[in-house]
């Protein structure tokens, strides 16, 4: 009887096992653990499907908050004064702030509006009273004015589309012309086989210094937000005193999604479909652990301040 009670236990014991193992395995390899980083305005946005991924995983984790374009490079706005006539700053402002409180003390002393001043009694006080009280309630009704008049409403001029024409370099395939706004393959940036090449080169670059826990490595290649969640990713690592040993990686496929320019920031997404050889080995022993061959399909943003050169902001899972 006991051992009937016994073996369902370990059944499930064994599974239990096999789905922790698939979950470690998910935590390998650089941006395999999910879809994480920025895409400026378009983070929370789902990129163009391409031939090489038809779609991908919605951001999951970013710095981005929705319905702030930019992303973490994007200009905060301007802290503004409080409007008003009184709260302006200057001689103007703190002139007439100090008439009215002189004014309203004096009324309540009994000393008249403009016993608070010194006691002026006289024509020209009353003759200030009053252009006071004109001059107030014309800057009331003013402000009354505006406020009841409808806001202009107004939205972003249509941008100029222009087709990609990169030639098939190293794997990537030239993006389609644009028909509509943010069609596959759509490029506003002019996109050049150069920075395709340097799209790839950094894919071998970023799962290098990944597996070597590089951190300084990974920071000329990845922008801050994507250097703290890789950073997190080898601290629990760390932590489970394994290594994600990368190596072998080669481009198989890929092609663009989209291009656009934000001010003076330029992205580019791009799906890649990628070979490598992928293991997870105890830290102490070089035991290998799990993994060996295996092949992914991934959709990578890529970002770059006008001149500079680009940086991985986003990962997301085919």
């Amino acid at each position: 009887m006991l051992s009937l009670r016994v073996r369902p236990l370990l059944v499930l014991c064994a599974v239990a096992a096999v789905f922790a193992f698939a979950m470690t395995d998910a935590d390998a390899r650089a941006g395999r653990g999910g879809s994480f980083g920025s895409r400026g305005s378009q983070t929370f946005s789902a990129p163009p499907s391409t031939t090489t991924s038809p779609g991908a995983r919605p951001i999951e984790r970013s710095m981005t908050q929705p319905g702030q374009p930019g992303g973490m490079f994007a200009q905060r706005p301007p802290v503004s004064s409080p409007g008003g006539f009184f709260n302006r700053p200057g001689f103007l402002g703190g002139l007439f702030t100090g008439f009215l409180g002189a004014g309203l003390l004096g009324m309540l002393f009994g000393h008249g509006f403009l016993g608070g001043l010194g006691g002026f009694a006289s024509m020209l006080g009353l003759l200030l009273q009053i252009g006071l009280i004109v001059i107030i309630g014309y800057l009331v009704w003013t402000w009354w004015q505006r406020r009841s008049q409808p806001a202009l409403a107004s939205g972003p001029a249509l941008r100029d589309y222009a087709s990609g024409d990169a030639r098939p370099q190293m794997g990537f395939g030239g993006g389609a012309p644009a028909s509509r706004a943010r069609a596959s393959g759509t490029d506003e940036v002019g996109l050049t086989p150069d920075d395709f090449n340097a799209f790839e080169k950094t894919l071998g670059e970023v799962q290098s210094a990944y597996s070597a826990e590089d951190l300084a490595r990974l920071r000329r290649h990845v922008t801050p937000e994507m250097l703290s969640y890789f950073s997190e990713e080898l601290s629990a690592n760390a932590s489970k005193g394994v290594v994600n040993r990368v190596s072998d990686v080669k481009l198989l496929q890929g092609d663009l999604a989209e291009a656009w320019r934000e001010g003076d920031t330029d992205y580019a997404t791009v799906a890649m479909r990628f070979s490598l050889n992928d293991e997870t080995v105890e830290r102490d022993s070089g035991r290998v652990l799990q993994g060996g061959p295996d092949e992914a399909t991934e959709v990578w943003t890529f970002m770059r301040v006008r001149g500079g050169h680009w940086l991985v902001s986003a990962i997301q899972q085919s």
